[in-house]
């Protein structure tokens, strides 16, 4: 297989990666950007790579959204890294998956938090292995005091999986009294998520021209603007992201209203 020469490691400190974000209304900026990261696999097949190389170019362009996020003042980043279905993929593509993420995690810590940006994972928990799980209890214990940015990775997820988890211990606590079931309204059902201390996103970008949200945060998405690009994510890059938010800074959200 040809292989890609490994480029040096640019640091979440880059100034880069800082752009200027002006449009049409400068004041209406997205306050939580949500990305599904599509198009690793089919970006390592169209240069004859496997499919891991495409994952790690994948943490590459992650790295520089990052930067460019929290440069340009997005307040919460979450990005769709591993879901419940893809624990069904190849071993070898699960295990690489793993090594990348716990890489990042490591390598990377320092830098979140010496950049203002809290970590922050949802998804089922129960599903990692050991190492991993220390590898996000680190970054997330080092980072806890950081008010720039919230970046969320959402791993071992699905909105499905994760709405069932939240109905199971809803139900339990009312019958267990600590809650009334008439007092159950979206707010409560809300702060039963994994994503409960989180607003809902204003934007998600999905890269790779799929046209689906592939079970990613269902209840938070409701009056989410939704932006496709047919970019593979590992070239998704800061002038597509400032291309998309301008985009966003254009439309009419009116939240079911005239």
């Amino acid at each position: 297989m040809r292989s890609i020469r490994k480029k040096r490691k640019k640091s979440l400190n880059s100034n880069d990666s800082a752009v200027n974000i002006s449009g049409p209304d400068s004041g209406r900026f997205p306050a939580h950007v949500a990305i599904i990261m599509d198009g690793n696999g089919r970006w390592a097949k169209s240069r004859s790579l496997e499919r891991l190389e495409g994952h790690r170019r994948g943490v590459e362009a992650l790295e520089t959204i990052i930067r460019t996020s929290v440069n340009i003042g997005i307040s919460y980043l979450t990005v769709f890294a591993f879901s419940t279905e893809n624990w069904n993929r190849p071993e070898y593509e699960v295990t690489g998956i793993m090594m990348l993420l716990k890489e990042f995690l490591r390598s990377r810590q320092e830098e979140l938090r010496d950049n203002g940006i809290r970590f922050n994972v949802v998804g089922n928990p129960g599903m990692l292995s050991e190492d991993v799980l220390d590898a996000l209890d680190e970054a997330k214990l080092l980072t806890k005091d950081c008010r720039k940015m919230v970046l969320t990775i959402a791993l071992s997820y699905g909105g499905r999986d994760e709405i069932t988890r939240a109905v199971k211990q809803l139900a339990l606590d009312a019958v267990a009294g600590r809650i009334d079931v008439d007092g159950i309204d979206e707010q409560i059902i809300s702060g039963y998520l994994d994503t409960r201390d989180l607003p809902d996103p204003d934007m998600l970008i999905r890269t790779s021209g799929e046209v689906r949200i592939s079970n990613f945060l269902l209840w938070q998405l409701a009056y989410t603007e939704i932006f496709i690009t047919d970019t593979l994510w590992p070239d998704f890059g800061p002038d597509e992201l400032v291309s998309l938010i301008k985009e966003y800074q254009s439309r009419d959200r009116r939240f079911g209203k005239v």
